[in-house]
C-alpha cells in the first residue's frame, strides 16, 4: 500500500478521534476563541490535533519497518487522536477554572446560594456564572 495513503486515513481516523472528543466535551462544536483571556481551541482544533497525534505515533515507527496497514493501526490512530486532543480539552479546562478563582477571589463576596451550586457544569460555564453572580454582588452593594 502506498505509504502517502497509509498516512492519509491514520490521519483520518486521528481527526475522527478529535471529533469524538469534541462531541465527549461540555464545549461541543465551538469554534476556537478567547475567552476571558483563556484560548479555548473548539471542534476544529481538537480534530486537527487528534490528526496530528495520530500521524506523530505513524512517524515514530523505525525506518525500517514496513508500513502496513491494519484495522489495529487504525483503532490506534482513533485512539491516540481521542487522547491528544483529550489533552489539549483538560489544560484548557483547568486554565478556565484558574481564572474562575481569580475572578472569585478579587470579589467581595459571592452569595451563598449562588456558591453551593456554582461549580455545577462546565469549566466555561462555571467562569461565566462566577463572574455574573460577581457582578451582582457589586451591583447590590452598589444599591
Amino acid at each position: 500500500m502506498n505509504p502517502w495513503w497509509c498516512a492519509s486515513l491514520i490521519s483520518i481516523f486521528g481527526g475522527l478521534g478529535g471529533v469524538v472528543n469534541a462531541l465527549l466535551s461540555d464545549n461541543g462544536f465551538a469554534l476556537p476563541r478567547k475567552e476571558s483571556g483563556v484560548w479555548c481551541p473548539g471542534a476544529i482544533s481538537n480534530i486537527l490535533i487528534g490528526a496530528y497525534s495520530a500521524a506523530i505515533e505513524l512517524a515514530d515507527k523505525s525506518p525500517r519497518s514496513v508500513i502496513s496497514l491494519r484495522f489495529s493501526a487504525l483503532a490506534g490512530a482513533f485512539l491516540v487522536g481521542v487522547a491528544g486532543a483529550k489533552w489539549i480539552t483538560n489544560e484548557v479546562d483547568k486554565r478556565l477554572l484558574k481564572e474562575t478563582v481569580k475572578v472569585a477571589v478579587n470579589s467581595k463576596k459571592l452569595p451563598k446560594e449562588q456558591s453551593e451550586h456554582i461549580t455545577e457544569g462546565s469549566p466555561r460555564q462555571v467562569l461565566h456564572d462566577v463572574k455574573e453572580a460577581c457582578a451582582a454582588c457589586v451591583g447590590t452593594e452598589a444599591a
